[in-house]
């Protein structure tokens, strides 16, 4: 029998893994996707702003050029003595009469760091599909965020943090997110961070609470969390006094 080369499921962190996007070769399914190939929408804002739901990534695509994307690390690699390091990938088995069936699970933050981010999760028997699944779900689950200056500390009035406090939970995990001044940085847990900044967000404070071994839960709890930024209604009056410019730098 020849010996079967084993599949490598490293991948390098920290750089983008968005493949170049061809428009020629794309062939919309849905009316969506037909107008923004046709040209009838110039930018995710007019999409969202309809109200219609993108079911095609290839829509995120066409309507963001700089869109960025990195890995969460959600799993654990094996270690000497039960320990471990952070890895990407999840993996479980399941014992069957034919042996072992393992999976793999991934998680993946996109955004264009000015106001839209997403997060999906992909899980597969190899980590190729997972990864092309996690990517497709993320563009997908793109959601727009308001950001602001809602320090008492600061008042600038510009887009660098958030406007008010907001929270998010998933699971025991319960996150709260608040405005920090200019210069305090994204103090929050490393997986979290990744997501704020895709969003286009410099400085935050915030707090955990609950099982925090679950990287999966904590971003997910984030992203919730983030998701509370848009349903909150304000005034115009409250907007210009919080540096709100529609989700968008000014």
């Amino acid at each position: 029998m020849k010996n079967r080369k084993e599949p490598r499921h490293e991948v390098e962190i920290g750089v983008s893994i968005r493949k170049e996007f061809d428009p020629t070769s794309w062939k919309p399914r849905t009316e969506l996707g037909k107008l923004v190939k046709e040209g009838k929408f110039n930018s995710l804002d007019e999409v969202v702003n309809t109200g219609q739901r993108v079911m095609e990534s290839e829509i995120i695509d066409q309507l963001i050029k700089n869109l960025s994307s990195d890995f969460l690390e959600i799993g654990q690699s094996k270690g000497k003595f039960g320990g471990g390091k952070a890895s990407i990938w999840k993996q479980t088995q399941k014992k069957t009469a034919e042996g072992n069936k393992p999976k793999f699970q991934t998680a993946i933050v996109v955004g264009n760091n000015d106001g839209f981010v997403g997060v999906g999760v992909g899980k597969a028997k190899e980590t190729v599909p997972a990864r092309e699944k996690a990517l497709r779900n993320a563009k997908l689950n793109m959601i727009k965020i308001k950001r602001g200056c809602g320090s008492w500390d600061c008042h600038c009035r510009t887009q660098h943090s958030i406007p008010f406090s907001v929270q998010g939970k998933c699971g025991s995990i319960r996150i709260l997110l608040s405005p920090a001044p200019k210069g305090s940085g994204l103090v929050a847990e490393d997986g979290t961070q990744k997501i704020l900044r895709a969003a286009g967000i410099k400085d935050i404070y915030s707090k955990l609470e609950g099982t925090t071994a679950s990287k999966l839960n904590v971003a997910t709890a984030c992203f919730n969390a983030l998701k509370q930024l848009s349903k909150v209604k304000i005034s115009s009056g409250q907007e210009k006094m919080l540096g709100v410019n529609d989700g968008k730098e000014s």
